[in-house]
């Protein structure tokens, strides 16, 4: 089940989030030093702000994580059922401008469609 989490992406993923976890307390330390150091009082919005971002940060990956591990590892596999191509549908009970306008459309799209077939592709 956590095998999925030990992929060379997610382990990339892994340390960067906790690099800029650090990164954000760093800042807002940096922030403070200023704001004790006469800055004004944007120095110690920053200095408040800067860890909340990486509490916001640890807690937006935590839901990444969590969905990841929720998620059905047999979804990615294309099956039998995929629809390459399905021909739009053409809404007629509207607006007759709306109506006309997806009809052009559609046959714009038949037209390419059939260039493609012909050249070969």
């Amino acid at each position: 089940m956590y095998t999925r989490l030990l992929t060379p992406k997610w382990v990339l993923l892994h340390l960067l989030v906790v690099a800029l976890f650090v990164a954000t307390f760093f800042l807002g330390y940096w922030q403070f030093s200023k704001a004790e150091a006469g800055g004004g009082a944007v120095n110690w919005s920053y200095a408040l702000q800067w860890p909340l971002y990486g509490f916001m940060g640890v807690w937006f990956y935590v839901r990444m994580v969590r969905d990841e591990l929720r998620r059905d590892p047999d979804a990615d596999d294309p099956g039998s059922a995929i629809v390459l191509y399905q021909r739009p549908r053409i809404d007629t009970t509207g607006d007759p401008e709306l109506a006309a306008y997806n009809a052009y459309l559609a046959e714009l799209n038949e037209r390419a469609l059939g260039q493609r077939s012909s050249n070969g592709r």
